[in-house]
């Protein structure tokens, strides 16, 4: 059975922009509700009530490892007919998940077992909603964009994502004071409810009206989840692309809570200022994803698709400025920190469009196994890596600052595993064929 059987009829008219910023309507709507669960109820948990920092720490980790059946939900949307039910019904849990969120986080006001169980059971909901309508997200992206505007698309998609965040973040904010938990739960409840009903009107007729670039022929047999992810692992080059997927992840997310500790114990900034600077490193992630976006599909237009490329750029570029942070450790307030860090963002910016952009492409080249399944596979990697990344930097500089009894040496240390992370990442990339085939390729390639 060779991969050009199985998808017969060919459509080169794919998601237009408008469908694509549909798509990244609801990429945001997930960012905004996810977002309560992470940060605001971090924070209300910790400040407000007393809790200690592990709780929520420990709740944020449990719901990136659920995200581990990612796999599986991107096979059974594979196996279906249609995605969408599979992402209305993942933003539904997640929904759910994020009110219930709520409910346990002013129960931890007088914590008891009770408030735990809701606790753990809410963020759980929140794990495989996530995993199951951004996996099944992602495959209908990836099945309904044609290659040469899938960095575009990536970049919009991440965007709008994070746009999604910082929106949803200060409105909530804005709203919050003077804190009370009747206010905590009725602004919560319609950011949850204005998220997921722009979800919805984003989505409809979106699948129907647009099918898939190349259509799945019918005829072959039913693959089974086990035999979908025995195929992924057996190709080198899905298997490298997880790889790499996890190790450009976790040097990714290892700064997440180190950065603003290293801002104040080295160079003396007041939590405004490390804030501030926090925002300046998403600045510069903006502008490295609208960057390699664009770069990418104009580089596309005229040389052909090479987003190995901008990858590498992107890694490389991330382990220089990391470089450059442990360098500052022991230097002081005269290195240029904003720069650096800005720096840091534009260069992470590019190379996560460039990831997922090449995500996109390889998840159309299985010969049996579908979208859904290899999105999974990448997703499920990503989330171990977020998981550990943030927790193993924290705690690295924490047991280096203990041992060495030097801040700068701690940080320097840290910063500069992270770096060499981003070179391993770039060396294997460079090992991994990044570029979807023509269908002459494909032909070639199933011989």
């Amino acid at each position: 059975m060779t991969a050009l059987s199985r998808r017969s009829d060919i459509s080169q008219e794919g998601l237009g922009w408008f469908g694509i910023i549909r798509v990244g309507t609801v990429q945001a709507a997930i960012g905004a509700m996810v977002m309560l669960a992470t940060s605001l109820l971090n924070r209300v948990m910790v400040v407000e009530y007393s809790v200690a920092a592990a709780v929520p720490a420990a709740l944020v980790a449990w719901h990136y490892a659920v995200q581990l059946t990612r796999p599986l939900w991107g096979h059974k949307s594979d196996q279906s007919r249609s995605r969408t039910p599979w992402i209305v019904g993942g933003m539904c849990i997640l929904a759910f998940g994020s009110v219930l969120a709520v409910d346990a986080t002013i129960w931890m006001a007088k914590p008891d077992l009770g408030a735990v169980i809701l606790a753990i059971a809410s963020f759980t909901m929140i794990g495989f909603g996530v995993g199951m309508s951004g996996t099944a997200l992602l495959a209908l992206l990836a099945s309904r964009v044609t290659a040469e505007r899938k960095p575009a698309a990536a970049a919009i998609s991440w965007t709008m994502m994070i746009a999604g965040i910082v929106i949803a973040a200060g409105l909530s904010g804005a709203f919050l004071d003077p804190f009370s938990e009747p206010r905590l739960a009725i602004v919560t409840s319609i950011v949850v409810l204005v998220a997921f009903c722009l979800a919805m009107l984003a989505l409809r007729n979106l699948e129907a009206k647009n099918p898939p670039i190349i259509q799945a022929n019918g005829s072959e047999k039913t693959q089974s989840f086990p035999e979908a992810l025995r195929e992924i692992w057996q190709e080198k080059e899905a298997r490298r692309f997880t790889f790499f997927v996890f190790i450009s992840m976790l040097a990714y997310s290892m700064q997440d809570l180190i950065m603003e500790p290293f801002a104040g114990f080295l160079f003396e900034m007041t939590p405004g200022e490390s804030t501030q600077l926090s925002s300046l490193q998403h600045s510069g992630i903006l502008v490295g994803m609208l960057a390699s976006g664009v770069g990418g599909s104009l580089y596309t237009k005229c040389f052909g698709q090479n987003l190995k490329l901008w990858i590498v750029i992107g890694c490389v570029g991330s382990a220089v400025m990391l470089g450059g942070l442990s360098f500052a450790a022991t230097q002081g307030v005269s290195w240029p920190l904003k720069a650096n860090v800005f720096g840091l963002g534009l260069a992470n910016g590019i190379f996560a469009v460039a990831a997922v952009g090449a995500m996109l492409g390889l998840a159309s080249k299985g010969r049996r196994s579908g979208e859904g399944a290899r999105m999974g596979v990448w997703g499920a990697s990503q989330a171990i890596a977020f998981g550990l990344g943030g927790l193993t930097g924290a705690v690295l500089v924490d047991q280096l600052r203990a041992s060495t009894g030097q801040d700068a040496t701690a940080f320097q240390i840290v910063f500069s595993i992270e770096a060499l992370l981003f070179v391993a990442a770039a060396l294997v990339a460079t090992g991994t064929t990044l570029i979807r085939p023509s269908g002459e390729q494909k032909e070639g390639l199933t011989a």
